[in-house]
């Protein structure tokens, strides 16, 4: 998934130039000093970053000691209820006092969430992780079979979730405290009381908490290089190092505005993007969120224009329908802007030279990173100085690559390809209950292989190629080919099936199956269509299908995607 901060309007062209990085430094035939021949390691060429060193430091701990002097943390959009910064702390500790003594939750328990964007999200996963306790995220229009694979997994306890699924949960044997939908207070509320008693606990009876910084704080699911959603486990290190070398890095070094940034939250909070933003690492700058439940694009209109929305991190559909809107609206409503970045999915040239054309003031910056690497991969750069849209930008200070030749398993210099390895204190701590998946992830060495094919210029700035793993990235989510293949497979009337991701201007990418009938079978491709939207969350539906004789797959068995999406490109060409 790929992860973004911002190089604040402020900055200008003098500042990048005076830390020298985006200067050639040696001629195009020398190594430059960032990259070691002997060893095939790319270092950063930003100054590392100061990480703490008492290995006692939970993640909510390092978060409230960073002093700044922010008024507002979170503003609900639609209503314009807020919670203050002296609100927050209190708040968070009364949530983990409460869960404690109320739910019986402990160090090391698994708390779910499965709530859209609200002011409450934050508060709940910094209580649960205040006491000590682990939240797994998960999108709210999960299906029943997808919820109780994830839950089963990793042992859930308690679930946070919308009133109208505490009685499916229930049925799973997870007790659920509902979330209030409106970020009205109303402590005689008889649907919410439950959360309203953990939200007004007395958090003085919460005894402290010996937290490791090795200590298990999330767990985020993600399709992983291969295969089936796996369960990437993060621990408060992991999410310090996100704060630190993804939101507090550039707010350093790029001397941004804090207390007057005015950020809009339409990402989703449980994908690392928006969580290692909004629910982290903003919250440390002093700065004001915004807080949007889903994606409309009049209400992102009057939300910009009504809070004066200064930063807008935004994934590549998003930046479509702000381009679009940029020439349909009063600009005046949009005049606020400052920033835009764009991430968890490539984003097309296109698509960034018409937004830069209808925003000229606005910056833009993209980036890379994904789950493993709790969102820390690069550094985005602002294309208002620096035209270079192919590129997702310089090594993340901490950070180590080496770009590993697929055919011989050397390392690749500068301007050659190959897969991308990562090492940095981002780097997941182990995939869940999957020692197999580990290994071949994470080397002895804490290498991470991402399977994405790049290379590395002169400047040190990285490209995306291509991909090894066959993920689909939808929207910014991650797809699992596999998870699909099984709904399908359960079908009666289908004798073989395979998945792959096909372009999409609007999405980046949509699932298409190909799908082998049983013989007599009479079974529609609309019919298909419909029986996977039943079973799984609406981003991950099957939109495409196309009926084929037999799946291409390797002696010994693995199914050849490749041929597959010739086979789409070559039936596309004919139409």
């Amino acid at each position: 998934m790929a992860s973004f901060f911002s190089l604040n309007q402020s900055s200008d062209i003098h500042s990048l130039q005076n830390v020298n990085l985006f200067k050639k430094e040696k001629p195009n035939n020398e190594l430059p000093h960032w990259y070691c021949q002997e060893t095939g390691v790319y270092e950063s060429k930003h100054s590392p970053r100061t990480l703490p060193s008492d290995p006692f430091v939970d993640v909510v701990s390092y978060i409230f000691s960073q002093k700044h002097n922010g008024k507002t943390s979170f503003i609900d959009a639609s209503t314009g209820r807020s919670v203050s910064y002296a609100e927050l702390q209190p708040l968070v500790k009364s949530m983990a006092s409460g869960l404690h003594h109320q739910m019986g939750i402990s160090k090391g328990d698994v708390v779910l969430m499965l709530v859209p964007n609200s002011i409450h999200f934050h508060i709940i996963f910094l209580g649960v992780l205040y006491l000590g306790g682990v939240v797994t995220t998960m999108n709210p229009l999960s299906s029943p079979q997808e919820i109780k694979k994830q839950t089963s997994a990793c042992n859930v306890k308690l679930a946070f979730t919308v009133s109208t699924r505490i009685n499916e949960l229930s049925s799973l044997g997870i007790v659920s405290v509902g979330v209030p939908e409106t970020p009205k207070f109303d402590p005689l509320s008889v649907d919410y009381s439950r959360f309203y008693q953990l939200l007004t606990s007395n958090h003085k009876a919460l005894s402290p908490q010996t937290i490791s910084q090795d200590d298990t704080a999330a767990i985020l699911f993600s399709s992983g290089t291969t295969g089936a959603s796996k369960g990437v486990v993060l621990t408060h290190k992991n999410l310090i190092a996100g704060v630190e070398l993804f939101v507090r890095f550039e707010a350093s070094q790029y001397g941004n505005n804090h207390e007057k940034s005015i950020y809009l939250a339409v990402i989703p909070m449980f994908h690392i993007y928006g969580l290692t933003l909004f629910t982290l690492g903003i919250l440390s700058l002093g700065s004001s969120i915004v807080v949007m439940k889903k994606f409309d694009q009049n209400e992102m209109v009057r939300a910009i224009s009504r809070y004066g929305i200064t930063h807008f991190p935004a994934v590549p559909p998003l930046i479509s329908a702000l381009t679009r809107l940029g020439k349909s609206v009063n600009r005046g409503h949009l005049k606020s802007l400052k920033q835009v970045s764009s991430g968890a999915a490539p984003i097309s040239i296109k698509c960034i030279e018409d937004f830069t054309q209808t925003f000229p003031h606005v910056d833009f910056i993209q980036g890379y990173g994904m789950s493993e690497s709790t969102a820390v991969g690069t550094r985005g750069f602002n294309t208002r100085y620096v035209k270079n849209y192919l590129s997702v930008g310089l090594l993340a200070p901490n950070m180590q690559a080496k770009v590993i030749n697929c055919a011989t398993g050397s390392c690749s210099p500068p301007g050659k390809t190959g897969e991308l390895w990562l090492r940095g204190p981002g780097i997941m701590k182990e995939y869940l209950n999957n020692i197999d998946e580990t290994r071949s992830t994470i080397d002895e060495d804490g290498w991470l292989r991402t399977g994405d094919i790049v290379y590395f210029d002169q400047q040190g700035f990285l490209y995306i190629v291509d991909r090894m793993k066959d993920v689909i990235k939808y929207n910014g989510f991650q797809i699992a080919p596999a998870d699909l293949e099984n709904v399908l497979a359960s079908h009666p009337d289908i004798l073989d099936v395979a998945v792959i991701g096909v372009n999409d201007e609007v999405a980046g990418e949509v699932p298409m199956a190909f799908v082998v009938k049983k013989p007599e079978a009479k079974i529609s491709q609309s019919e298909i269509i419909d029986f996977v939207a039943k079973q799984v969350a609406p981003h991950k539906k099957v939109r495409k299908v196309k009926f084929i004789n037999a799946i291409p797959k390797t002696a010994a068995g693995k199914i050849l995607r490749r041929e597959l999406k010739s086979l789409n490109v070559s039936v596309a060409s004919r139409l």
